[in-house]
């Protein structure tokens, strides 16, 4: 990995050097846009709607448009008189029970390396949030914005995830959740009972990823077929769920079926066994 910050977190007068690494990555297939009819590439040109010419980066510059129509035009020099923390600092700014951080608020994942002879005050801050179940709430600043974020601890590697601002989570408000009926003790008490026979402890390993794999093989055929696109069966479509009426007895089926897929052996007992394949990845628009 190739480090995209280096700086230090202030944790009240101690100061922790470290080295920040994006903590995750795509692994999507990547494709480009073409032509159909022939296979050519489509490029496209960043042409200004004013004088026809094409524009280069470097002569970009960023505009607002307001809600009467006003147009404003920011450059660089204007981003860089804005507010932003210390560029090379990350500050706490105080502790809090980390069940209290909602986990929609949760955007982005960096690891923190120890930057120093000694890791002795990496060690200690990693160690003081462990023991005491506490998240730090930090400001760090990236490509010059400048966001809160939450500091914790993953296998003793100290985290930094950056947090969405409150204002940017929309609120959930359906109307068909306002009389909607509370559920029957039966349904609630069968509704416990399937939980409880589908438990088991999470397993990140146990879950693929279908589609890409699906992909890749559909890649992997045309490429040796030399570039020629092999006829792959479509597969059915799932017919959309009616409404179930009887919950009780629904319910009730699912857990017989849960239980046949824990207890029973042979192959009759992996037919009946839930599928841990992940959930397939909406298609995605090449560019």
């Amino acid at each position: 990995m190739r480090s995209i910050w280096k700086g230090s977190i202030a944790f009240g007068l101690v100061n922790v050097p470290v080295k920040v690494y994006t903590a995750t990555e795509d692994h999507d297939i990547k494709f480009h846009q073409v032509h159909g009819k022939d296979g050519g590439r489509i490029k496209y040109n960043r042409v200004c709607s004013e004088c026809g010419n094409v524009v280069q980066f470097a002569d970009i510059d960023k505009a607002y448009l307001s809600e009467d129509g006003t147009q404003v035009i920011l450059t660089d020099e204007d981003f860089d008189k804005l507010p932003a923390a210390e560029k090379h600092e990350i500050p706490v700014l105080q502790f809090v029970p980390s069940e209290q951080i909602d986990p929609i608020l949760f955007e982005k994942s960096y690891f923190l390396e120890p930057d120093s002879a000694s890791p002795k005050a990496y060690q200690l801050l990693a160690s003081t949030l462990t023991e005491s179940d506490r998240t730090a709430l930090v400001h760090f600043t990236l490509r010059q914005r400048t966001r809160l974020a939450a500091l914790r601890v993953r296998d003793g590697v100290l985290v930094i995830q950056t947090l969405l601002w409150p204002d940017e989570v929309r609120a959930a408000d359906f109307d068909k959740l306002v009389d909607a009926a509370a559920p029957s003790d039966k349904e609630l008490s069968m509704a416990k009972m399937l939980v409880e026979s589908m438990s088991e402890d999470f397993q990140p390993d146990t879950y693929t990823d279908d589609y890409q794999t699906q992909l890749q093989k559909m890649l992997d055929e045309a490429i040796a077929n030399g570039g020629q696109k092999v006829s792959v069966p479509a597969q059915a479509a799932h017919a959309a769920d009616a409404e179930v009426v009887d919950l009780v007895a629904a319910l009730q089926r699912s857990v017989d079926a849960a239980k046949s897929g824990k207890d029973g052996d042979g192959a009759e007992a992996e037919a009946e066994k839930p599928s841990k394949a992940g959930k397939r990845a909406p298609a995605r628009k090449t560019g």
